[in-house]
């Protein structure tokens, strides 16, 4: 079992930015998509972001567009997500996910998550 682990989270002022890592040690995410969802308080799980297993092809959700970035680096087994102009709505458990499937992907194909990294947004 592929295990995912996501690193970076913490708290950051609104309109600061952080970078979430999501590797998979010892394992390979080369040749499959990677996403990244957010689950806050009281709400359901959300997708945030994914990116082609060869990192041409990136989907955001609208409410990240242009503030948040995806990319990869396969050689490294790593997935990152930039997060700038961060917002208090950002605050939220994010999770980053290894999928089989191409183009943008629902979670439920998804089939190997991490345990989540915590990220707070302060006003």
């Amino acid at each position: 079992q592929v295990k995912l682990v996501e690193s970076g989270g913490g708290l950051v002022q609104a309109g600061g930015s952080l970078r979430l890592s999501c590797a998979a040690p010892g394992r390979t995410v080369s040749g499959f998509t990677m996403g990244w969802f957010r689950q806050a308080p009281g709400k359901e799980r959300e997708f945030v972001s994914a990116i082609s297993w060869s990192g041409a092809r990136t989907f955001y959700a609208n409410s990240v567009r242009g503030r948040f970035t995806i990319s990869r680096d396969n050689a490294k087994n790593t997935v990152y997500l930039q997060m700038n102009s961060r917002k208090s709505e950002d605050t939220a458990v994010y999770y980053c996910a290894r999928s089989p499937y191409s183009g943008q992907v629902e979670a439920k194909d998804y089939d190997c998550w991490g345990q989540g990294t915590q990220v707070t947004v302060s006003s």
